[in-house]
């Protein structure tokens, strides 16, 4: 555990007590600084106070950093196909049916794992014990691609750029039915399901989810779409589409999962990425190839 002292200076005074630290504390993030003021171990002046706190010329701010906890988690060796890669951030194209991080039901056998044996020690700690590098995620039976950071700034950067929705992210999906509109947007609140609670729902009390879709092809019975979110809500264009009559094929959660073609888990893949690189700026622009799955679907419904 370490203890630092700040003092509130006249460049950082008047301004909100979180954006006063991010400035003093370049690495840590804004949502890690919220977080520690609420428990606490941000204080200004000996007292307990909120982010909106506003810094007078002289505060004493005493910040409580505990070192990240070793990880219990254990490498192993998971194939990866990666897309990019070099000292800051490493980007890979999620195959279909691997779970991204540990949890209930899933304590090993994921992407976190395959990472652990593949990047060593050079990963990011901010995720915590169960999450280290993951900057974000993709269902489990969803491919495609995912941001892994090598190391906190790269972190911290590349979550305050999703934060604020700098990070393009475009996704294919096939769904069952022929779609009567070539483009559209879908701006629809989403919140947990309070009849089932493994599921999300389209609620007025949930939080602001907007999709956007383009068709770029149509088949008898089937839309192949090209789908770029500005929120990232859990299953947020599964739920969307479903909710417009779209479901996504193969998605057993939000349809009865019937399709002709046999394929285990909704065809949905995360094909392009756009962003900045965390660390020089550089504007990166990343595709994933289709699965070979998906491929075949497409050629199949080609050939009717």
């Amino acid at each position: 555990m370490e203890t630092k002292k700040y003092q509130i200076t006249k460049e950082n005074a008047s301004i909100r007590l979180d954006k006063a630290i991010a400035k003093q504390v370049p690495d840590l993030s804004r949502v890690a600084i919220q977080r520690l003021i609420e428990e606490g171990k941000i204080v200004v002046n000996g007292k307990k106070v909120k982010s909106s706190y506003q810094t007078e010329m002289g505060d004493e701010v005493t910040l409580v950093r505990e070192e990240p906890k070793e990880t219990t988690l254990e490498a192993e060796e998971i194939p990866l196909d990666i897309v990019y890669e070099d000292n800051d951030i490493l980007v890979v194209n999620k195959q279909k049916g691997l779970v991204v991080h540990p949890g209930n039901g899933n304590p090993n056998g994921t992407l976190v794992n395959a990472v652990m044996a593949y990047c060593k020690d050079s990963l990011s700690g901010i995720g915590g014990e169960i999450r280290p590098g993951i900057v974000h995620r993709i269902d489990k039976d969803t491919s495609g691609l995912l941001i892994i950071a090598k190391h906190d700034k790269a972190h911290i950067n590349m979550s305050e750029q999703i934060k604020n929705h700098e990070v393009k992210k475009t996704y294919l999906a096939l769904v069952r039915g022929r779609m009567k509109e070539n483009r559209a947007t879908i701006d629809m609140p989403i919140a947990r399901s309070e009849k089932e609670r493994t599921k999300m729902a389209v609620s007025k009390r949930g939080k602001t989810a907007v999709t956007h879709f383009t068709v770029i092809e149509k088949f008898d019975n089937f839309t192949l779409l090209e789908v770029v979110i500005e929120t990232g809500r859990t299953h947020q264009i599964r739920v969307h589409l479903a909710e417009i009559g779209y479901p996504i094929v193969g998605d057993y959660v939000y349809s009865n999962g019937k399709n002709p073609f046999g394929v285990q888990g909704q065809m949905l893949h995360s094909s392009r990425l756009e962003f900045k690189h965390p660390m020089t700026g550089e504007n990166m622009k990343l595709e994933a190839v289709l699965p070979q799955s998906f491929q075949n679907v497409l050629k199949a419904l080609k050939e009717k």
